[in-house]
């Protein structure tokens, strides 16, 4: 099959923008350019000649010749209506934006066969990491029971440290902003909604479920105390910010993002600093894992650069799995065993929404729970912001075991 010419307009050409046209510069053999950038700020210097750049994003939308457009840009809803604009006008798009693909996924999947033409965004999940082909391909054939992994760069350079270095959250953030690693808006990363939105993304392609971000519950790392960070000092445990979801026999699927325990028999026990790992579970093929640097410009510029490659065989996603026949379900009901951290004087409130507690602590201060709880009643703690806690992960409860009705969140009023 021959390849055909891509002539890109490029939105955005901050570091991966710019990221991307290097490795563009340097990939010989693919065909395709850069043709325009649209950008906003006009006082802004820049590294590559001004005849590239425009400021009206009609100069690459209205431009016939123009049958790519990139997006990189960090304001989501602005995003939307440029991909909507291009897919409209039959270019093909591929975009990072995760939570603007999360937000408008349901939308996007209508736009793409209504205009046939396609839109890419292995650069949204897990930079490097080709997970998104893996799952629309190779899973295709065999049955997908579950995936969990570190899908967050920036959180999991900030517990490394944390944990390495001992220096504080605060510290750690800042390094983390300082080399690229967190995002403009840092309570993106640090309380786990770009996972959330990374996870929604994948759990598409790996299950065929199309769900909400508000149907996905989220927890982050913003409130972890040294109370926590001892406790897995103490149990030679890491703490890693996990997304996960797993299919059961009824074919309910369920899945969340918390930090959560590891231990040193994980496979993401060692993925450590800005790296990503998931691990992949099927009923044939038992786990896989799959490794990479999961922020940066050049790693996210990869995999745009890999989506541009594939859009000059045509190749778009088939999503595989929202066509079979298979119907399945969410069900978010399940129940965890984690540790929750509280303050000293709300030990009380706590204990009623636990299933069973297999461990305590308290001191002059705060203390911690250990034991069993389900979802609905974890959604239920969180959903009272005067409640000061943390929660960390350490399994899911194996199917069978009974779930007690949610308790009303008047409870803790």
């Amino acid at each position: 099959m021959s390849r055909k010419t891509l002539n890109i307009g490029l939105f955005g050409f901050g570091c991966v923008g710019y990221g991307l046209y290097q490795v563009l510069e340097q990939t010989k053999g693919l065909k395709a350019n850069v043709k325009t950038i649209c950008v906003k700020n006009k006082d802004k210097k820049r590294q590559i000649a001004e005849e590239y750049f425009t400021y009206d994003k009609n100069d690459i939308l209205n431009d016939p010749s123009i049958n790519v457009v990139v997006e990189l840009i960090d304001d989501a809803d602005a995003a939307f209506e440029i991909v909507k604009e291009a897919l409209q006008k039959k270019k093909a798009v591929v975009t990072a934006n995760k939570k603007m693909i999360a937000e408008h996924f349901t939308e996007l999947l209508e736009l793409q066969r209504k205009y046939e033409v396609p839109l890419l965004y292995e650069g949204a999940c897990c930079a490097s990491i080709p997970i998104i082909r893996n799952l629309e391909e190779y899973y295709d054939n065999d049955l997908l029971e579950s995936f969990e992994g570190i899908v967050n760069g920036s959180t999991n350079y900030i517990l490394t440290q944390t944990a390495v270095k001992n220096i504080s959250y605060a510290e750690a953030l800042k390094e983390a902003q300082e080399k690229g690693y967190a995002e403009s808006d840092p309570t993106l990363d640090t309380g786990g909604f770009d996972a959330k939105y990374k996870l929604l993304i994948l759990i598409a392609h790996a299950f065929g479920i199309v769900v909400k971000p508000w149907e996905i519950f989220n927890l982050g790392i913003d409130n972890i105390s040294d109370v926590e960070l001892a406790y897995a000092r103490e149990k030679n445990l890491k703490i890693k910010l996990v997304a996960q979801a797993f299919k059961n026999a009824k074919g309910e699927v369920s899945c969340f993002v918390i930090p959560k325990f590891v231990d040193a028999q994980s496979r993401l026990y060692n993925v450590d600093d800005v790296y990503n790992g998931v691990i992949t579970k099927t009923t044939f093929a038992d786990t896989h894992f799959f490794l990479g640097k999961g922020a940066g410009a050049y790693p996210t510029a990869s995999a745009v650069l890999s989506d541009i490659s594939a859009l000059t065989y045509d190749y778009k996603y088939e999503y595989k799995k929202l066509n079979q026949e298979e119907e399945l379900h969410l069900n978010q009901n399940v129940l965890l065993k984690v540790l929750l951290r509280h303050r000293k004087e709300d030990v009380g409130i706590y204990t009623v929404y636990f299933e069973d507690i297999s461990e305590s602590y308290l001191n002059h201060h705060s203390g911690f729970i250990i034991g069993t709880i389900s979802l609905d009643n974890l959604k239920a703690i969180s959903g009272k912001p005067y409640l000061k806690h943390s929660v960390i992960l350490f399994e899911p409860v194996p199917e069978g075991k009974k779930i007690s009705e949610p308790l009303s969140l008047a409870a803790l009023s």
